[in-house]
Protein backbone atom coordinates (compact mmCIF):
# COMPACT_ATOMS: atom_id res chain seq x y z
CA UNK A 1 0.00 0.00 0.00
CA UNK A 2 1.07 3.26 -0.92
CA UNK A 3 0.77 5.93 1.52
CA UNK A 4 2.31 9.48 0.80
CA UNK A 5 1.69 12.97 2.29
CA UNK A 6 1.55 16.31 0.28
CA UNK A 7 1.37 14.14 -2.72
CA UNK A 8 1.28 15.87 -6.25
CA UNK A 9 -1.85 14.75 -8.23
CA UNK A 10 -0.99 16.07 -11.75
CA UNK A 11 -0.77 12.46 -12.64
CA UNK A 12 -3.95 11.47 -10.92
CA UNK A 13 -5.85 14.01 -13.63
CA UNK A 14 -5.93 13.79 -17.34
CA UNK A 15 -6.69 17.41 -17.38
CA UNK A 16 -3.31 18.20 -15.95
CA UNK A 17 -4.08 20.48 -13.66
CA UNK A 18 -1.55 21.24 -10.85
CA UNK A 19 -2.87 20.71 -7.74
CA UNK A 20 -1.70 18.45 -4.45
CA UNK A 21 -3.47 16.74 -1.57
CA UNK A 22 -2.83 16.38 2.30
CA UNK A 23 -2.52 12.96 1.91
CA UNK A 24 -2.45 9.71 -0.73
CA UNK A 25 -3.37 6.04 -0.24
CA UNK A 26 -3.53 3.80 -2.81
CA UNK A 27 -4.46 0.38 -2.04
CA UNK A 28 -4.06 -2.92 -3.92
CA UNK A 29 -6.54 -5.47 -2.26
CA UNK A 30 -9.64 -4.97 0.34
CA UNK A 31 -7.61 -5.91 3.03
CA UNK A 32 -5.25 -3.17 2.73
CA UNK A 33 -8.18 -0.37 2.13
CA UNK A 34 -10.21 -1.87 5.39
CA UNK A 35 -6.78 -1.39 7.45
CA UNK A 36 -6.12 2.59 6.00
CA UNK A 37 -10.07 3.05 6.73
CA UNK A 38 -9.59 1.65 10.55
CA UNK A 39 -6.71 3.95 10.78
CA UNK A 40 -7.84 7.04 9.71
CA UNK A 41 -8.72 9.95 12.02
CA UNK A 42 -10.88 13.24 11.39
CA UNK A 43 -7.38 14.98 11.01
CA UNK A 44 -7.70 12.52 7.62
CA UNK A 45 -10.87 13.96 6.45
CA UNK A 46 -12.44 14.67 3.85
CA UNK A 47 -11.79 11.75 1.71
CA UNK A 48 -12.10 11.31 -2.33
CA UNK A 49 -11.64 8.34 -4.31
CA UNK A 50 -10.52 8.78 -7.76
CA UNK A 51 -10.27 5.95 -10.77
CA UNK A 52 -7.51 7.64 -13.49
CA UNK A 53 -9.09 11.19 -13.35
CA UNK A 54 -10.75 11.10 -16.39
CA UNK A 55 -13.58 12.44 -15.42
CA UNK A 56 -12.07 14.82 -12.66
CA UNK A 57 -11.25 18.69 -12.33
CA UNK A 58 -9.35 20.01 -9.71
CA UNK A 59 -10.04 23.72 -8.52
CA UNK A 60 -7.39 23.65 -5.55
CA UNK A 61 -5.44 21.21 -3.20
CA UNK A 62 -7.18 18.88 -2.09
CA UNK A 63 -6.98 19.46 2.05
CA UNK A 64 -7.66 15.68 3.17
CA UNK A 65 -6.98 12.25 1.35
CA UNK A 66 -7.48 10.42 -1.86
CA UNK A 67 -8.18 7.15 -2.28
CA UNK A 68 -6.71 5.34 -5.28
CA UNK A 69 -7.84 1.81 -5.97
CA UNK A 70 -4.93 -0.73 -7.04
CA UNK A 71 -7.31 -3.69 -7.08
CA UNK A 72 -6.39 -5.50 -10.05
CA UNK A 73 -7.26 -9.08 -11.40
CA UNK A 74 -10.30 -10.39 -13.75
CA UNK A 75 -12.21 -13.73 -13.10
CA UNK A 76 -14.49 -15.31 -15.67
CA UNK A 77 -17.19 -17.79 -14.89
CA UNK A 78 -19.85 -19.36 -17.47
CA UNK A 79 -23.77 -18.63 -16.96
CA UNK A 80 -24.88 -20.61 -19.60
CA UNK A 81 -25.60 -17.72 -22.60
CA UNK A 82 -23.57 -15.78 -21.23
CA UNK A 83 -20.00 -15.02 -19.22
CA UNK A 84 -19.90 -13.26 -15.99
CA UNK A 85 -16.62 -10.83 -15.45
CA UNK A 86 -15.37 -10.20 -11.87
CA UNK A 87 -13.08 -7.26 -12.20
CA UNK A 88 -10.73 -5.60 -9.77
CA UNK A 89 -11.85 -1.77 -9.42
CA UNK A 90 -8.42 -0.66 -10.45
CA UNK A 91 -8.25 -2.44 -14.17
CA UNK A 92 -8.45 0.01 -16.91
CA UNK A 93 -11.41 0.43 -18.64
CA UNK A 94 -10.69 0.00 -22.16
CA UNK A 95 -7.96 -3.10 -21.28
CA UNK A 96 -11.09 -4.89 -20.25
CA UNK A 97 -12.85 -4.24 -23.35
CA UNK A 98 -9.98 -5.49 -25.42
CA UNK A 99 -9.97 -8.09 -23.62
CA UNK A 100 -14.05 -9.00 -23.92
CA UNK A 101 -13.98 -8.37 -27.67
CA UNK A 102 -10.44 -10.85 -27.99
CA UNK A 103 -12.29 -13.79 -25.53
CA UNK A 104 -16.14 -13.22 -27.70
CA UNK A 105 -17.67 -11.91 -24.63
CA UNK A 106 -19.99 -9.38 -26.10
CA UNK A 107 -21.63 -6.15 -24.64
CA UNK A 108 -18.96 -3.61 -24.50
CA UNK A 109 -18.26 -2.65 -27.89
CA UNK A 110 -19.56 0.42 -28.05
CA UNK A 111 -17.51 1.89 -25.01
CA UNK A 112 -14.07 1.32 -26.16
CA UNK A 113 -11.44 3.60 -25.74
CA UNK A 114 -13.81 5.44 -22.88
CA UNK A 115 -10.62 6.24 -20.44
CA UNK A 116 -10.90 5.80 -17.05
CA UNK A 117 -10.82 2.73 -14.27
CA UNK A 118 -13.27 0.06 -13.82
CA UNK A 119 -14.54 1.45 -10.78
CA UNK A 120 -15.25 4.47 -12.10
CA UNK A 121 -17.21 2.94 -14.60
CA UNK A 122 -19.70 1.70 -11.83
CA UNK A 123 -19.65 5.48 -10.02
CA UNK A 124 -20.30 7.03 -13.61
CA UNK A 125 -22.39 4.97 -15.23
CA UNK A 126 -20.23 5.70 -18.65
CA UNK A 127 -22.12 5.75 -21.73
CA UNK A 128 -21.48 6.15 -25.54
CA UNK A 129 -22.83 5.04 -29.06
CA UNK A 130 -26.42 4.01 -27.62
CA UNK A 131 -24.57 1.69 -24.66
CA UNK A 132 -24.20 1.90 -21.23
CA UNK A 133 -22.50 0.42 -18.48
CA UNK A 134 -25.61 -0.56 -16.79
CA UNK A 135 -26.33 -2.20 -19.40
CA UNK A 136 -23.80 -4.98 -18.06
CA UNK A 137 -23.29 -4.56 -15.23
CA UNK A 138 -24.68 -7.32 -12.78
CA UNK A 139 -23.50 -5.89 -9.28
CA UNK A 140 -20.87 -3.76 -7.55
CA UNK A 141 -18.46 -4.96 -4.67
CA UNK A 142 -17.43 -1.80 -1.97
CA UNK A 143 -16.10 -1.22 1.34
CA UNK A 144 -18.57 0.70 3.25
CA UNK A 145 -16.34 4.08 4.96
CA UNK A 146 -18.20 4.22 7.99
CA UNK A 147 -17.24 0.42 9.35
CA UNK A 148 -15.49 -1.17 6.96
CA UNK A 149 -17.66 -4.07 5.99
CA UNK A 150 -17.80 -5.53 2.70
CA UNK A 151 -21.14 -5.45 0.91
CA UNK A 152 -22.08 -6.48 -2.63
CA UNK A 153 -24.82 -4.19 -4.41
CA UNK A 154 -26.72 -5.42 -7.11
CA UNK A 155 -26.79 -3.07 -9.93
CA UNK A 156 -31.17 -2.90 -9.80
CA UNK A 157 -30.30 -1.06 -6.62
CA UNK A 158 -27.61 0.97 -8.06
CA UNK A 159 -30.28 3.65 -9.13
CA UNK A 160 -28.58 4.32 -12.79
CA UNK A 161 -29.87 6.38 -14.92
CA UNK A 162 -28.03 8.43 -18.02
CA UNK A 163 -24.55 9.69 -16.13
CA UNK A 164 -25.54 9.02 -12.93
CA UNK A 165 -25.46 6.14 -9.57
CA UNK A 166 -26.49 6.47 -6.19
CA UNK A 167 -23.09 6.05 -5.65
CA UNK A 168 -22.81 10.09 -7.48
CA UNK A 169 -25.46 11.25 -5.05
CA UNK A 170 -27.24 9.98 -2.22
CA UNK A 171 -24.06 7.25 -1.33
CA UNK A 172 -21.33 9.64 -2.15
CA UNK A 173 -18.66 9.19 0.40
CA UNK A 174 -20.24 5.88 1.58
CA UNK A 175 -18.49 3.47 -0.28
CA UNK A 176 -15.13 2.75 -1.89
CA UNK A 177 -15.72 0.45 -5.04
CA UNK A 178 -13.50 -3.08 -5.13
CA UNK A 179 -14.87 -5.01 -8.01
CA UNK A 180 -17.85 -5.13 -10.22
CA UNK A 181 -18.92 -7.70 -11.70
CA UNK A 182 -20.05 -8.05 -15.77
CA UNK A 183 -22.72 -9.84 -17.72
CA UNK A 184 -21.69 -10.51 -20.97
CA UNK A 185 -23.05 -12.40 -23.87
CA UNK A 186 -21.80 -15.14 -25.64
CA UNK A 187 -23.88 -14.07 -28.54
CA UNK A 188 -22.86 -11.01 -30.63
CA UNK A 189 -25.59 -8.66 -31.14
CA UNK A 190 -24.23 -5.39 -32.67
CA UNK A 191 -25.63 -1.66 -31.94
CA UNK A 192 -25.28 -0.09 -34.74
CA UNK A 193 -27.81 2.74 -35.29
CA UNK A 194 -26.10 5.42 -32.60
CA UNK A 195 -23.84 8.24 -34.13
CA UNK A 196 -21.88 7.72 -36.92
CA UNK A 197 -21.43 3.76 -36.56
CA UNK A 198 -22.82 2.51 -39.34
CA UNK A 199 -21.93 5.02 -42.02
CA UNK A 200 -18.41 4.34 -40.92
CA UNK A 201 -18.86 0.93 -41.78
CA UNK A 202 -20.75 1.33 -44.90
CA UNK A 203 -18.08 3.87 -46.06
CA UNK A 204 -15.46 1.08 -45.30
CA UNK A 205 -17.27 -1.84 -47.04
CA UNK A 206 -18.45 -3.58 -43.73
CA UNK A 207 -22.04 -5.22 -43.95
CA UNK A 208 -22.15 -7.20 -40.98
CA UNK A 209 -19.14 -6.51 -38.56
CA UNK A 210 -17.65 -8.55 -35.81
CA UNK A 211 -16.95 -7.32 -32.86
CA UNK A 212 -13.33 -6.45 -33.68
CA UNK A 213 -14.38 -4.47 -36.16
CA UNK A 214 -17.01 -2.96 -34.25
CA UNK A 215 -14.22 -2.37 -31.72
CA UNK A 216 -12.03 -0.61 -34.16
CA UNK A 217 -14.04 1.49 -35.88
CA UNK A 218 -15.84 3.05 -32.44
CA UNK A 219 -11.67 3.33 -31.57
CA UNK A 220 -11.02 5.21 -34.86
CA UNK A 221 -14.18 7.57 -34.53
CA UNK A 222 -13.05 8.67 -30.87
CA UNK A 223 -9.69 9.06 -31.69
CA UNK A 224 -10.61 11.34 -34.80
CA UNK A 225 -12.77 13.40 -32.74
CA UNK A 226 -11.18 13.32 -29.22
CA UNK A 227 -7.81 15.09 -28.14
CA UNK A 228 -4.89 12.59 -26.73
CA UNK A 229 -4.88 13.95 -23.12
CA UNK A 230 -1.29 13.01 -22.92
CA UNK A 231 -0.71 15.98 -25.45
CA UNK A 232 -3.72 18.08 -24.61
CA UNK A 233 -5.12 18.16 -20.85
CA UNK A 234 -8.58 17.04 -21.22
CA UNK A 235 -11.61 15.28 -19.43
CA UNK A 236 -13.01 13.63 -22.47
CA UNK A 237 -16.81 14.78 -23.02
CA UNK A 238 -17.33 17.57 -20.58
CA UNK A 239 -21.10 18.08 -20.77
CA UNK A 240 -24.22 15.88 -20.60
CA UNK A 241 -26.54 15.81 -23.18
CA UNK A 242 -29.43 17.09 -21.77
CA UNK A 243 -32.73 15.80 -21.80
CA UNK A 244 -35.72 17.78 -22.86
CA UNK A 245 -39.24 17.47 -22.89
CA UNK A 246 -40.89 16.51 -26.26
CA UNK A 247 -42.65 20.60 -26.20
CA UNK A 248 -39.51 22.05 -25.52
CA UNK A 249 -37.69 19.66 -28.70
CA UNK A 250 -40.89 20.70 -31.04
CA UNK A 251 -39.99 24.33 -30.29
CA UNK A 252 -36.11 23.76 -31.01
CA UNK A 253 -37.09 21.74 -33.89
CA UNK A 254 -39.47 24.61 -35.39
CA UNK A 255 -36.62 26.87 -35.22
CA UNK A 256 -34.00 24.37 -36.16
CA UNK A 257 -35.24 21.88 -38.71
CA UNK A 258 -31.91 19.44 -38.90
CA UNK A 259 -31.18 19.60 -34.97
CA UNK A 260 -29.76 16.15 -34.15
CA UNK A 261 -31.64 14.21 -31.22
CA UNK A 262 -32.11 10.91 -30.12
CA UNK A 263 -35.90 10.08 -28.44
CA UNK A 264 -35.71 9.06 -24.58
CA UNK A 265 -39.26 7.96 -24.37
CA UNK A 266 -42.58 9.83 -25.71
CA UNK A 267 -42.64 12.44 -23.60
CA UNK A 268 -38.79 13.34 -23.95
CA UNK A 269 -35.51 14.00 -26.51
CA UNK A 270 -31.79 14.19 -25.70
CA UNK A 271 -30.31 16.95 -27.98
CA UNK A 272 -26.38 16.96 -27.99
CA UNK A 273 -24.41 19.16 -26.14
CA UNK A 274 -22.27 19.41 -28.90
CA UNK A 275 -24.52 20.51 -31.24
CA UNK A 276 -25.91 23.48 -28.52
CA UNK A 277 -22.73 24.51 -27.65
CA UNK A 278 -21.25 24.53 -31.48
CA UNK A 279 -24.80 27.20 -32.25
CA UNK A 280 -23.49 29.39 -29.76
CA UNK A 281 -20.06 29.90 -31.77
CA UNK A 282 -17.66 28.55 -29.04
CA UNK A 283 -16.03 25.44 -30.77
CA UNK A 284 -12.63 25.99 -31.76
CA UNK A 285 -12.69 29.08 -29.11
CA UNK A 286 -10.49 30.17 -25.95
CA UNK A 287 -10.92 31.64 -22.80
CA UNK A 288 -7.85 32.23 -21.16
CA UNK A 289 -5.44 29.33 -21.33
CA UNK A 290 -8.98 27.14 -21.10
CA UNK A 291 -10.78 26.32 -25.13
CA UNK A 292 -12.90 24.50 -26.58
CA UNK A 293 -11.56 21.71 -29.04
CA UNK A 294 -11.78 22.69 -32.44
CA UNK A 295 -13.02 19.56 -33.39
CA UNK A 296 -15.37 18.58 -30.85
CA UNK A 297 -17.64 20.79 -28.54
CA UNK A 298 -17.94 19.08 -26.25
CA UNK A 299 -14.64 18.43 -25.17
CA UNK A 300 -12.70 21.59 -23.19
CA UNK A 301 -9.32 21.58 -23.02
CA UNK A 302 -6.07 22.90 -21.32
CA UNK A 303 -4.03 24.83 -23.40
CA UNK A 304 -1.47 25.18 -21.09
CA UNK A 305 -1.15 25.94 -18.09
CA UNK A 306 -4.87 25.99 -17.17
CA UNK A 307 -5.94 25.97 -13.57
CA UNK A 308 -8.91 24.64 -12.80
CA UNK A 309 -10.69 28.21 -12.07
CA UNK A 310 -9.99 28.54 -15.70
CA UNK A 311 -11.95 25.44 -16.66
CA UNK A 312 -14.44 26.60 -14.69
CA UNK A 313 -14.89 29.84 -15.92
CA UNK A 314 -15.16 28.78 -19.26
CA UNK A 315 -17.83 26.22 -18.30
CA UNK A 316 -19.55 29.00 -16.80
CA UNK A 317 -19.54 31.47 -19.82
CA UNK A 318 -20.47 28.54 -22.23
CA UNK A 319 -23.26 26.92 -20.08
CA UNK A 320 -24.75 31.08 -19.98
CA UNK A 321 -24.31 31.22 -23.42
CA UNK A 322 -26.85 28.18 -24.52
CA UNK A 323 -29.22 29.13 -21.66
CA UNK A 324 -29.44 32.52 -23.20
CA UNK A 325 -29.87 31.33 -26.97
CA UNK A 326 -32.06 28.09 -26.20
CA UNK A 327 -33.31 28.60 -22.84
CA UNK A 328 -31.95 24.56 -22.52
CA UNK A 329 -29.26 24.20 -19.11
CA UNK A 330 -26.09 22.59 -19.61
CA UNK A 331 -24.56 20.08 -16.76
CA UNK A 332 -21.11 19.07 -16.56
CA UNK A 333 -20.58 15.68 -15.94
CA UNK A 334 -16.98 15.82 -14.55
CA UNK A 335 -16.99 15.98 -11.04
CA UNK A 336 -15.47 19.44 -9.82
CA UNK A 337 -13.88 19.42 -7.11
Amino acid sequence: MKDITNYDLSRHNTFGIRAACRRFIEFASVGELQAALAAMTEADKPLLVIGGGSNLLLTADFNGTVLHSAIRGVEASDDGGSVLLRVGSGEVWDDIVALCVANGWHGAENLSLIPGEVGASAVQNIGAYGVEAKDIIRSVEAVRVADGSVVEIPAADCGYAYRQSKFKSEWAGQYVITHVTYRLSKTFCPRLDYGNIRSELQRRGIGEPTAEQLRLVITDIRNSKLPDPKVTGNAGSFFMNPVVSREKYDELAARYPSVPHYTVDASHEKIPAGWLIEQCGWKGRSLGRAGVHSRQALVLVNLGGATGQDIVRLCGAIVKDVSDKFGIEIRPEVNVI
